[in-house]
């Protein structure tokens, strides 16, 4: 599926975007836009697809979507249908990443921040206390002037920045840079990979892909993306067996094989490395 470009054109006044969504105005389809999302679920409950990363939200979730990110909502339909006091909310700011850097990157008391900026290209889910002052701080974007607006914007990336207090979602290798150099080697590895790891993969294929020796291939794939292929694979192969998991009544042998995976005891194993939870603890939790 191939992902969408949209256009956000914020008012004269003000250099970014903040906007409520609303019941049908939450529905979304597979995008990407050069601004940083900052997003809070106010009143929903769905599946979000975020970069490779596939997993439940709900109400009270903050996430951080990094520039030309891929993303997509899926809300269930008791909050996209426009009932009194049933419909959905969300807060949404969309912005440039220059707004909160550009020179302010030059200072040494805005490291963090930058480094906050670099690792939104996985997206970033906030947890705890940092989660519920964002998400009040988000409310107040909505009804301040565009200049303390710009200000409450810079106080939540710092406060994110300095608490650490998040999760990163997608992996690092869907978000190679196009720019280095022999990143086309690793885009073909990934594409091959994502198209075909329903199948029985070995790490032999995807080297001989690149025309390299399985142990070559193993460090080059290590410093390129911070993982080994394997890992890759099988966050793929998880990703979608949660999703399966969430969307379909195939039963967890069915989905274990439809995975690439031949041997039920290894999935299961596979999948509580990768989410923490058996496959119907994580479908009972989803739930």
């Amino acid at each position: 599926m191939k992902a969408v470009l949209k256009k956000v054109t914020p008012p004269p006044e003000s250099s970014f975007t903040v906007r409520k969504d609303v019941g049908e105005n939450m529905r979304n389809i597979w995008h990407f836009h050069p601004e940083l999302e900052l997003l809070f679920i106010k009143k929903s409950s769905g599946t979000w697809l975020i970069g490779d990363y596939i997993g439940p939200f709900q109400s009270g979730d903050v996430v951080l979507i990094g520039a030309n990110l891929p993303h997509s909502f899926r809300h269930e339909d008791t909050f996209i249908r426009e009932q009194k006091g049933q419909s959905g909310e969300a807060v949404v700011a969309l912005f440039k990443q220059d707004i909160p850097s550009g020179t302010l990157s030059a200072w040494p008391e805005m490291r963090k921040l930058t480094q906050l900026l670099s690792l939104s290209r996985q997206g970033i889910k906030l947890e705890g206390d940092t989660c519920r002052n964002v998400a009040s701080m988000m409310e107040d974007l909505l009804v301040q002037s565009p200049g303390s607006r710009l200000l409450t914007l810079l106080q939540i990336l710092y406060l994110i920045a300095e608490s650490g207090d998040y999760t990163l979602l997608s992996t690092e290798s869907f978000n190679f840079d196009p720019s280095q150099h022999d990143n086309q080697r690793l885009k073909t590895v990934i594409e091959y990979t994502r198209n075909n790891f329903r199948s029985k993969l070995t790490l032999e294929d995807a080297a001989a892909l690149v025309h390299m020796t399985g142990t070559s291939f193993c460090r080059y794939f290590k410093v390129k993306t911070g993982k080994t292929y394997v890992r890759f694979l099988t966050e793929l192969r998880i990703g979608y067996a949660c999703q399966q998991l969430i969307d379909s009544d195939k039963n967890i042998t069915e989905i274990c094989y439809d995975c690439g995976y031949n041997t039920l005891s290894h999935f299961i194993n596979m999948f509580k490395l990768i989410t923490g939870k058996r496959p119907l603890e994580y479908k009972s939790h989803f739930k």
